[in-house]
């Protein structure tokens, strides 16, 4: 199989297996306990936590370990909801979030009275600043909007929505779950105040997450129960994963800023515009956005079709949270992508072990099939 869908999943690169393997069997103790086991597992979370710091340029202290990306972007949601409520009850994000993002605001307008505002994308599906400025109230506590978008790469202006909240006084999140080890990311350049990290994106387990929390904020916890997190997410704490997502964060900083991947895509991309001309259409700004992503329409086919008859090509029509849908993406029709265009879209994106000959029996694949 050409696996070519490194932003649904990666697999788990054997150097973290090898990291996070002793401390199923061997260094298994409770960080909470006193004694050498638990002891040497409480200084493996610490040195972790280090670890997923350092890529984001945070501080040891401001990473808290969860289970998955979704779980870090509900706490931030609900938890400023519930944190901020005496200063209000508005909060904005944009329409091309990843559902954990708007089925969690979903539940708070349903359930708590919390008022969205959901700012439009321009057609390379970025958020325009200004319009953030301008969506801000007295009463908004939150502005959320991802780093850097799951189908198409879109890599929004964060550093600018960053300053404009700061200088109103609004948290800031942006769930960096595609953009954590694929470009460089400095937390206090950005002015970022939440920031989310999925581990299964970066070579790490499923079942792995983090949150980059500023020091100094507090945030009304999901779970609840004894101290672990420093009080921030009760639950005994999942040391191999934990572990895992450090190993992994450390070998990802080493591979930045992803320039070999940025050209294997860029060589693909250049193959099929040779192969097909103006059959196909790029949606997004390959320039600007992640290095490691391609949404390509293929005109007048459907995605879901062509990859239905490509068993050996492993890619997909969009976000993979939305897989088995048959409407058109979310992301693609807010950017204003005509509906027969969109139902062409087949999202490619390489990781750490594509091969430029694996893209080229992509491209020959695509082209037997479409042109046959």
């Amino acid at each position: 199989m050409i696996y070519l869908d490194y932003n649904a999943t990666t697999p788990v690169d054997p150097r973290v297996v090898k990291a996070m393997t002793p401390y199923f069997t061997e260094i298994f103790g409770n960080p909470s306990t006193l004694y050498g086991l638990g002891a040497h597992a409480h200084d493996a979370v610490a040195h972790a936590r280090q670890q997923v710091a350092h890529l984001l340029g945070a501080q040891a202290s401001e990473i808290l370990f969860t289970s998955c990306g979704s779980e870090s972007d509900n706490m931030v949601v609900k938890g400023v909801a519930l944190t901020q409520q005496a200063k209000g009850k508005h909060i904005i994000t944009s329409q091309i979030e990843h559902p954990a993002i708007l089925e969690a605001l979903h539940f708070l307008e349903q359930h708590f009275g919390i008022e969205v505002t959901y700012l439009p994308v321009d057609h390379h599906g970025l958020v325009d600043p200004a319009d953030v400025a301008a969506a801000i109230r007295p009463d908004t506590i939150l502005v959320t909007v991802m780093f850097a978008n799951n189908e198409v790469g879109t890599i929004q202006p964060i550093k600018a929505i960053g300053e404009i909240c700061h200088q109103q006084h609004v948290l800031f999140h942006t769930d960096a779950s595609q953009a954590v080890g694929k470009v460089p990311i400095d937390v206090a350049d950005l002015q970022v105040d939440f920031l989310t990290v999925a581990g299964h994106k970066i070579y790490a387990p499923k079942g792995i997450g983090a949150l980059y929390i500023r020091d100094g904020l507090q945030l009304e916890p999901l779970l609840h129960g004894a101290s672990q997190e420093n009080g921030r997410r009760a639950g005994t704490e999942n040391v191999p994963y934990d572990v895992a997502l450090g190993a992994a964060a450390e070998l990802m900083q080493a591979e930045l800023p992803q320039a070999h991947l940025r050209q294997l895509r860029d060589d693909f991309v250049a193959q099929l515009r040779k192969v097909f001309g103006d059959e196909i259409q790029v949606n997004g700004d390959l320039a600007q956005g992640l290095p490691t992503t391609a949404n390509i329409s293929f005109l007048g086919h459907n995605g879901a079709e062509i990859l239905r008859d490509l068993p050996g090509l492993a890619a997909t029509t969009g976000s993979a949270c939305h897989a088995g849908s048959k409407k058109i993406s979310p992301v693609l029709a807010a950017m204003g992508v005509d509906p027969q265009i969109a139902a062409g879209a087949i999202r490619f994106s390489v990781g750490r072990y594509t091969t430029q000959s694996e893209l080229d029996h992509a491209v020959h694949l695509l082209e037997n099939l479409i042109h046959s």
